[in-house]
């Protein structure tokens, strides 16, 4: 925690308590919603968001507004009800449709009145009534004079009330009007009549209301953009009131000032930051900042915070790639609705609002999607702090319906607010305009207006509906929706990363945790483990994907249940995790690694990155390890020996050990500085000497790779040799030029992606190892692979049938395909999931579909499983006869998990035609 959000607490619980009176009855009994959260009976009127709504704008004076409130429907909202007592109380700032607002209906029109009192420590300064946020048309009056209007439900606005006031206690009336989906407007997901995918509309106030005293020139907006490259940020302090004051602003971390810079309002400060720390998410470093208007009629000061961090894309192994800091980072996220059974679109409490921030970086999520809603400021400040990437959608208008010029207008202003309100949040890593092209139009023009008025972020142009061409291809991303996928997302472009924007879905109902009515998702499990088992399969699918199709990023719907969609990890009333977290957590954060390519269990190679010397691999050669230039036409040991397995480390199950793919139990290691290839001799010494722990990359994109028990030293390339290094060292290997380019390592596809030997050319058959069944092999009858009893006295023509030439792989020799034996020609092959024998086509797909990676067995000790070229994650499997290509725990029977290992491990026996 930063010392500025502490003291923001601290503060918060100071001025609370002297918030301004309130004129009201004593308070009614709460409205039960439909549903509670943990947090529903800590809302009281005494402590409606008692915390201070805007950290990245603060004032040391402030006076929270929250509470009852007198409410009443109304016709019209041109005429205040100025000192006349409205019949209803409404608890403030939740949406009236909620629970926690006393109100729980929605009105097209509505009226809020209290009482206050200004504190007399604020005589002489100007005051302003500040709104979070209000849906959607508000109009407002102090003592019965208009003070302003502002129409839009998601950007905070404020007036200056200083005229209107008077001493002693003053009136406020807010008059606000809420269309929802009546209108052409912003919505999201918002409904008058929910449904399905839609839900209970948040209409009226939703966010805090509060005041603050301010100098006749105040600050009313800090624009900040970090500069990695120049270790400065970028600083535009926006004022009202001002005339010829100067602007000072600081850069502090542990309570010392480290950067300052002074300069004119509106102009863009160069402030130093040195020695900079920078924000990811596995380290979300925050600075505080003050900024300070001097001069006459200045003196305004407030405090605020910012990471040091930079959004790009960069080609990445011959693939385009977003980058972190310049790094790329695979980006595993959720669709995040934001809503809850309570407070519909408000948390109930700012712990309420942490919960589902913390319980997503728990589970091993790194990045949120907030999906068509824009969440109040403390949300953000939340992703901040805890280190979760954000993508930012701008909620939809209505579906079905063709916006009008009005309607266009009124969404392009609504969305240039959305992206001033929040351009100086450190998570926000992409900004959507539209999503499935609700609402949209004109995508490729929007994408580029965003782009204009942020140029530091990615642009998404039309999420779910820009990834096949329809759009103009501007933006920087392809985005599929697939569900429940993953499917076979876009590839990237040149100009476009490739994501995964949803997918998904999976539900278990879980009775007296959901919201009235019949639940449903788009694949439903039964129980916890199966829907672990689920989730667990569908995100291992990932991994092929992002190595072989340049997947960059996912999103999983979702992390909570919402209304009739029974999709979360999480019941809507947060009570119940629906699946095992350890589990979650490890297929996550197993394939957040899975992109740096370095996956405990898996063959790779890995590249060198210095610039001149990409097209070289680490390699084993006579023991020793070096560099060589490895392509696809070369010789077949070159390429396995450039190929490992990442096994678990040897001596720290958190770091790696790399296994030589042709000598087994022989491993990489460290030997007088010099790396080689040795076998395990069983010593402790051994097992340190061969474990290296992944680090972020010490140049540009990759993995550098840390010795176990000699930290600070590296693996590197040196002179086509291969050493253990420490920059700046005693030795000719440890020379700084290069160092850290020469000690990063790009992992890549393993040269040799079979794990296992078949021989090429042999005539061979494949045995079923399932006990039971053991007597049956795989055949082909009409066309169709299944199993089938084959004994010396079975007929020729079923000999003849479960007899295959192994080939080289029709599509990567260091894979296999299966040849008919009686069927010259024919190779077996997947199409639809089923496996099958059919007449090579002289097509790629073809190709990849009949060739399949021979790779250890699944279950005992002898034999192979045979996985998939261009299915990630399925391997041929027999089931009740007929063979398949499955994934364990996939939405097929022949996925089924039980028996799976068994059913896909094959003995390789000798032919029954030979």
């Amino acid at each position: 925690m930063s010392r500025f959000s502490g003291w923001v607490r601290r503060m918060t619980a100071v001025l609370v308590l002297s918030g301004a009176v309130v004129a009201l009855p004593v308070q009614d009994a709460l409205a039960a919603p439909p549903l509670t959260t943990p947090w529903t009976a800590e809302v009281t009127p005494a402590n409606a968001l008692p915390d201070y709504p805007r950290p990245q704008l603060v004032r040391a004076e402030w006076q929270n507004l929250n509470g009852l409130w007198q409410f009443a429907g109304t016709g019209s909202i041109t005429t205040p009800p100025v000192g006349q007592s409205l019949a209803e109380q409404v608890l403030v700032p939740y949406p009236i449709e909620s629970g926690l607002s006393r109100i729980q209906r929605h009105e097209d029109r509505m009226w809020y009145r209290r009482t206050f009192t200004v504190p007399s420590a604020w005589s002489g300064r100007r005051v302003r009534l500040n709104f979070g946020a209000v849906s959607w048309e508000t109009r407002v009056w102090v003592n019965g004079t208009s003070v302003g209007t502002h129409t839009g439900a998601y950007d905070p606005f404020s007036f200056d009330i200083t005229p209107a006031l008077t001493a002693g206690s003053n009136e406020i009336i807010v008059g606000v009007h809420a269309p929802v989906d009546s209108a052409g407007v912003p919505i999201g997901k918002q409904r008058r009549s929910p449904s399905g995918i839609f839900y209970t509309a948040h209409s009226g106030i939703w966010q805090t209301v509060w005041m603050e005293p301010v100098n006749a020139a105040g600050i009313t907006r800090l624009d900040t953009v970090p500069d990695v490259a120049a270790g400065q940020l970028d600083l535009v302090v926006q004022a009202a009131g001002a005339s010829g004051q100067q602007v000072r602003a600081e850069v502090m971390t542990g309570g010392s000032v480290v950067g300052t810079a002074t300069g004119a309002i509106g102009a863009h400060l160069r402030v130093p930051v040195p020695n900079t720390r920078l924000w990811t998410p596995d380290d979300p470093f925050l600075y505080d900042l003050r900024v300070t208007l001097t001069g006459t009629g200045g003196g305004d000061a407030v405090s605020g915070y910012f990471g040091m961090r930079s959004v790009g894309k960069a080609m990445v192994g011959g693939v385009l790639r977003p980058t972190l800091n310049g790094r790329f980072v695979f980006q595993m996220g959720t669709l995040d609705q934001g809503y809850w059974p309570d407070g519909i679109s408000t948390a109930p409490t700012d712990a309420a609002l942490r919960f589902d921030l913390e319980q997503q970086k728990a589970l091993g999520f790194n990045t949120v999607r907030k999906h068509i809603k824009v969440e109040p400021a403390r949300w953000y400040y939340w992703a901040d702090r805890l280190g979760l990437m954000v993508w930012q959608d701008m909620p939809a208008m209505r579906t079905g319906v063709s916006p009008s010029t009005a309607d266009r207008a009124n969404f392009e202003s609504e969305l240039r607010r959305m992206v001033d309100h929040l351009r100086g949040i450190t998570s926000i890593v992409q900004w959507i305009p539209f999503n499935e092209g609700w609402g949209e139009y004109d995508p490729a023009r929007i994408a580029d207006l965003v782009k204009g008025w942020d140029p530091s972020r990615l642009v998404n142009n039309n999420s779910g509906s820009n990834c096949c061409g329809f759009d103009g291809g501007n933006g920087d991303v392809a985005d599929d929706h697939i569900y429940v996928g993953p499917g076979t997302p876009q590839r990237p472009s040149a100009t476009r990363v490739a994501v995964l924007g949803e997918f998904g879905g999976l539900g278990l109902a879980s009775p007296g945790h959901q919201w009235p009515g019949t639940g449903f998702a788009y694949e439903m499990t039964s129980d916890a483990t199966a829907l672990t088992n689920r989730y667990v399969s569908v995100n291992e699918q990932l991994k092929p994907l992002i190595v072989n199709n340049g997947l960059s990023a996912s999103i999983y719907t979702q992390p909570t249940d919402v209304e009739n969609e029974i999709n979360g990890l999480w019941t809507y009333d947060r009570r119940i995790l629906k699946m095992n977290a350890d589990r979650v957590r490890t297929v996550n954060r197993s394939v957040i690694q899975a992109a740096t390519g370095l996956a405990a269990g898996s063959l790779v190679s890995l590249r060198v990155t210095t610039s001149g010397y990409t097209d070289r691999y680490l390699r084993h050669q006579s023991s020793l390890a070096r560099t060589d230039v490895v392509t696809a036409a070369g010789a077949d040991g070159l390429k396995q020996d450039a190929t490992f397995w990442a096994r678990p480390g040897l001596a720290n199950g958190a770091c790696f050990s790399f296994e030589s793919r042709n000598f087994p139990g022989q491993y990489l290691r460290h030997s007088a500085s010099r790396v080689r290839k040795d076998a395990r001799d069983g010593t402790a010494l051994f097992d340190q000497d061969a474990t290296f722990c992944a680090r972020a990359a010490l140049a540009g994109t990759g993995v550098s790779l840390e010795s176990l028990n000699q930290p600070g030293s590296f693996l590197r390339h040196y002179a086509e040799e291969v050493y253990i290094a420490r920059s700046g060292g005693p030795n000719a290997w440890d020379a700084a030029g290069s160092f850290a380019a020469d000690a990063t390592w790009l992992p890549s596809t393993p040269w040799w992606r079979s794990g296992a030997d078949l021989t090429a050319g042999a005539a061979q058959s494949l045995r079923v190892t399932t006990p039971g069944f053991t007597d049956r092999y795989l055949r082909h009858q009409d066309s169709l692979a299944r199993t089938d009893v084959v004994n010396a006295a079975s007929p020729e023509v079923l000999r003849l049938d479960a007899t295959f030439y192994v080939r080289r792989g029709l599509a990567d020799g260091s894979c296999y395909s299966f040849e008919s034996r009686n069927f010259a020609g024919h190779y077996l092959r997947h199409a639809d999931f089923r496996a099958r024998k059919d007449a090579r086509d002289g097509t790629a797909l073809f190709d990849q579909d009949a060739t399949f990676c021979a790779q250890p067995p699944r279950a005992g000790s002898t034999g192979v499983s045979l996985a998939s070229y261009n299915i990630s994650g399925h391997h041929i499997r027999h089931y009740a006869e007929a063979v398949h290509i499955a994934v364990p725990g996939g939405p097929h029977a022949f996925d089924a998990p039980a028996g799976y290992d068994q059913d896909v491990t094959w003995a390789v026996a000798p032919p029954w035609a030979p």
